[in-house]
């Protein structure tokens, strides 16, 4: 049996998040398993990278599958390509070894946050971006980030989940950038927990915007419970850019 390994790029706006769901079939594995067992005739289960919430973009998404059919690349790729919905692409097809799993041993995900900081919205990004009109001090984003960096306790950063083992993760940084007034955060880790990257990025908002202190920042990392900042980042702003193994 082959195992397949993609890299995919999807606009999450109209979907459900990745996984499957038993009720909704407007996720973005349902729709790559759905044209992929249409292909090969065979009942494919397509294994993802992380459950990106609904929403949520990818650039560069690694998935795997296993089929029996013996197609060529070049051959699969026009299928996808041509039966997929338009928000979703498949930019790769390799063949992998038989134990790899694309949610397996990852080393790292980095995810990034779009923000349009001009004083105009602009329409054409409008889905991909989100838009805040106050100035953002970037500089002080930045140094309340860096407070983030390292291993700590996100219990205060997170929507805790009753099956969840451990709150303690580690980020390996976050990188603040700004061209033509588009700032990108983006934030690389281990892993996640639940609501964890958007209450992070909404911290960092308020930050830039005045709302919150760098002190604020440290107390939310002292919190030994669920956190009580409940503002989360509308996720159409937020992508996966990567994935290490």
């Amino acid at each position: 049996m082959r195992n397949l390994k993609m890299i995919l790029e999807y606009d999450g706006s109209r979907y459900k998040g990745w996984q499957k769901q038993e009720d909704n079939d407007l996720t973005v594995q349902g729709k790559i398993q759905s044209v992929l067992s249409k292909m090969t005739g065979e009942s494919i289960e397509v294994a993802g990278c992380d459950r990106t919430e609904v929403g949520v973009h990818a650039e560069n998404y690694i998935a795997n599958f296993h089929t029996d059919k013996d197609l060529s690349i070049d051959s699969i790729m026009e299928y996808l390509c041509e039966f997929l919905p338009d928000d979703i692409a498949v930019k790769n097809i390799v063949e992998a070894s038989e134990k790899f799993h694309a949610g397996y041993n990852i080393k790292s995900i980095t995810y990034v946050y779009k923000i349009n900081n001009n004083e105009l919205r602009d329409v054409f990004n409008r889905k991909f971006v989100y838009h805040s009109e106050a100035e953002l001090n970037l500089d002080d984003m930045r140094i309340a980030a860096q407070h983030l960096v390292g291993t700590h306790d996100f219990q205060g950063f997170a929507t805790i989940a009753a099956n969840t083992k451990s709150t303690v993760e580690t980020i390996n940084y976050i990188n603040i950038t700004e061209d033509k007034g588009i700032v990108e955060i983006e934030v690389n880790g281990n892993q996640f927990l639940w609501n964890m990257l958007r209450i992070i990025i909404a911290s960092l908002i308020d930050i830039g915007e005045g709302k919150l202190t760098v002190m604020d920042i440290e107390t939310l990392l002292t919190e030994k419970t669920e956190s009580k900042y409940t503002l989360m980042a509308k996720t159409k702003g937020l992508s996966l850019r990567n994935v290490e193994y």
